[in-house]
């Protein structure tokens, strides 16, 4: 565990997190960003020195349907509580208009992973993503002795980082997936009462 006097900076795939809490929760329900990094931070005993969130705004279809307006409502009061979180900076990316999908975040994040480490920013990196796409990223963090920890929710496991870096799966329920010997694997509960909002109306 990195010492209290480490400076850590943590990365966030924030479409990767939205999904996946969106496949836990549902419609009705959202985590408060905010709720889930204090958790994180307590579990861990450490502190975010800062929080890089990557992201886009899904756009809105021409045929708004109840299920669109749900989808578009959790988004945005999800990604609001997301703006609210001290010491965090939103990185807001776009989609394409020909087939809407998200562009800049992905580039963004693994650039500022490599910048901030030759720049010497931060001491140990945390990821929040299972995207292989930021494996040479994260090389090159590695390769200039910065400590690098993988975290996820326990419906998104980011399984071929967790057989190289030290990896915590984050759980609100019971966690059954098989964790091999050679992974790097740690689950930790979370109180959900204390993370997830209820939409009213």
């Amino acid at each position: 565990m990195p010492a209290s006097t480490t400076k850590i900076f943590l990365f966030v795939d924030g479409s990767n997190l939205y999904a996946g809490q969106y496949e836990l929760f549902g419609p009705n329900k959202y985590l408060s960003f905010p709720n889930f990094i204090s958790q994180v931070e307590k579990k861990l005993k450490i502190k975010f020195a800062k929080i890089y969130f990557y992201a886009s705004y899904s756009p809105k279809p021409k045929r708004l349907t109840r299920k669109a307006k749900q989808y578009l409502k959790n988004e945005a009061l999800f990604y609001q509580s997301v703006r609210k979180t001290k010491n965090t900076v939103f990185f807001k990316g776009y989609r394409s208009k020909t087939s809407g999908k998200e562009k800049e975040v992905d580039v963004k994040l693994a650039v500022d992973i490599v910048d901030f480490a030759h720049r010497g920013e931060y001491d140990s990196v945390y990821l929040f993503s299972g995207n292989a796409d930021f494996t040479h990223a994260l090389k090159v963090a590695d390769n200039l002795s910065k400590r690098i920890y993988i975290i996820a929710l326990e419906n998104r496991v980011p399984h071929r980082f967790s057989f190289i870096y030290q990896t915590y799966i984050f759980s609100f329920l019971k966690f059954k997936e098989k964790i091999l010997p050679v992974q790097k694997i740690k689950v930790v509960r979370l109180n959900r009462q204390e993370i997830i909002k209820t939409i009213r109306g």
